[in-house]
């Protein structure tokens, strides 16, 4: 076949719940899915890990299922590119075998260290790098690990992210993407590492971990024999280590579209809000939080707050509820209960209990950074029920977002929403009452690796540049404006003040129960 029959582009979205292999046509037109389920482990001393071999091999899978799917994908496609989930540390040592199980951006184990580096760190490594720090983060997790642990850092000699190891595995090339880097141990001003900043961690020493910035937009590397036998490609067939899966899913989802200045919410399991800027035209927060990371795009970056846990609220309520239909004896799936939630949000009135999302055990990292933050319900009467809790937790994320924008300026007139909950017309409708704003989904339904695919369609010069990669890819599947609901919005604005004032006055009592919490295990 030859390289002009060549009419495929493959997006890998190594996510923290899915890993997913996406087919696409040259022009954007999605036309096959393959996916698994990913699989990690959690402890409760807040571990969070996964089996980096499994991780490979899963993605390997799914490349495998694709082709089984869409007809001579081998021959027909013209690159890849693989995307991932975001922070968290991948340590490789010789023969590019991984030392350790992979830390998750959900591992809370820094996050003592995380609080010791904030107390003392300078206000330049912020200017640089845009991002505040939390637990979530390769420079805090190798810190941590350099103090507790070293021999395993001795062992090691590269720190991955979750794509890079990826990346890795089906090229041989030891590298990182802009995006990560830099937000981590960079400038976003720049786009190279940054000693001082890397200084700032501690982390001068370790130095040698950091690998090459690669712009998967720009340069990609050849499918490697071995990754072609393991994932029935073609050796050679170009690859691009897109940016991180936050970046491309906003790319995909329209983050940036050069005719409008909208925001971006990501409704996953961790909740994303972005909006695109000139990195000349970044104004940072008073306290160091949120991220800044470098797009595709020359000169632009998105400003972004981050919720630690966004779906996670709602997979942790549903779990409950499970539980107790288990224990009975009864039987119930996961979806099984996704599927009520519209009927029940349809009978429970909304503003009569407000919900803080901070249910991860590694605490809240956006619009403010405490590791001890903690998830609560406050205006619980005895008439509420487990349906109230349900539309509790949905608001608190429209809170928690609007919270978020307001920190980088305030609410965009309009937010483009993607993520599986946003398909929810109940969920969209709580969630632009909750911003006072308009909200617009996509048509495109796996924006993560559509990005992904993006990257490498500009990189091998089907598209000249991004601008006109999103014409074709974004602008066409963005649907129609949908307006808040101007009574429930008037009623979320009331309640919004009362939202912020309790997770303020919370924070002693977070460490309170924190310290109480370490003195018991102690």
């Amino acid at each position: 076949m030859t390289a002009q029959a060549r009419d495929i582009l493959i997006g890998i979205d190594a996510g923290t719940s899915v890993i997913k292999s996406v087919a696409f046509l040259l022009d954007g037109t999605q036309i096959a899915v393959a996916s698994v389920p990913n699989r990690y482990t959690t402890r409760a001393d807040g571990a969070a890990f996964q089996c980096q071999d499994t991780t490979w091999a899963d993605c390997a899978r799914t490349l495998r299922d694709l082709a089984d799917k869409v007809p001579d994908l081998a021959a027909r496609t013209a690159a890849l590119a693989v995307t991932g989930q975001g922070d968290g540390t991948w340590l490789v040592g010789k023969d590019n075998r991984p030392v350790t199980d992979a830390w998750l951006w959900l591992d809370a184990r820094s996050a003592a260290t995380a609080a010791s580096l904030r107390a003392t760190e300078p206000r330049e490594r912020f200017q640089s790098t845009g991002t505040g720090l939390n637990a979530c983060q390769m420079g805090v997790q190798l810190a941590h690990m350099d103090a507790t642990m070293p021999e395993v850092l001795d062992t090691a000699e590269v720190a991955l992210h979750c794509k890079d190891w990826i990346y890795l595995n089906l090229t041989g090339v030891r590298a990182t993407d802009p995006s990560e880097a830099n937000f981590t141990f960079g400038s976003f001003r720049t786009r190279a590492y940054s000693g001082a900043v890397i200084a700032s961690l501690g982390l001068t020493h370790r130095r040698g971990l950091l690998p090459e910035i690669v712009d998967g937009a720009q340069q990609t590397h050849g499918l490697s024999a071995q990754a072609a036998a393991q994932t029935g490609l073609l050796e050679g067939t170009p690859v691009a280590l897109a940016y991180v899966d936050v970046a491309c899913t906003g790319l995909g989802a329209g983050l940036y579209t050069p005719d409008a200045a909208t925001g971006c919410t990501i409704v996953g399991s961790t909740g994303m809000h972005m909006r695109a800027t000139p990195a000349a035209d970044v104004t940072l927060s008073a306290e160091p939080s949120g991220y800044v990371m470098v797009l595709p795009v020359p000169g632009l970056v998105a400003q972004i707050q981050t919720n630690m846990a966004s779906t996670l609220n709602i997979d942790w309520l549903l779990g409950l509820g499970a539980d107790l239909i288990r224990e009975m004896g009864g039987a119930v799936e996961h979806a099984d209960l996704v599927a009520r939630i519209e009927g029940w949000l349809a009978r429970t009135n909304p503003g009569e209990v407000i919900y803080h999302p901070y249910i991860s055990e590694a605490g809240e990292r956006g619009p403010f950074t405490d590791t001890n933050a903690r998830a609560a319900f406050m205006g619980l009467g005895s008439k509420h029920g487990f349906a109230d809790l349900l539309r509790a937790v949905i608001e608190g994320l429209g809170y928690a977002a609007r919270d978020c924008y307001d920190a980088m300026g305030g609410v965009p007139t309009e937010v483009r929403l993607t993520g599986g909950a946003a398909r929810s017309a109940a969920l969209r409708k709580v969630l632009s009452a909750a911003l006072g704003a308009n909200v617009r989904t996509t048509a495109r339904e796996e924006a993560g690796a559509a990005g992904a695919a993006m990257t490498a369609a500009v990189a091998i010069g089907a598209y000249s540049d991004m601008n006109a990669c999103i014409a074709d890819w974004v602008q066409p599947l963005l649907g129609p404006a949908e307006a808040p609901d101007a009574d429930l919005a008037a009623r979320y604005s009331a309640l919004f003040p009362s939202y912020r004032t309790i997770r303020t006055d919370a924070a002693p009592v977070w460490a309170t129960l924190a310290t109480i919490k370490e003195t018991h295990h102690a």
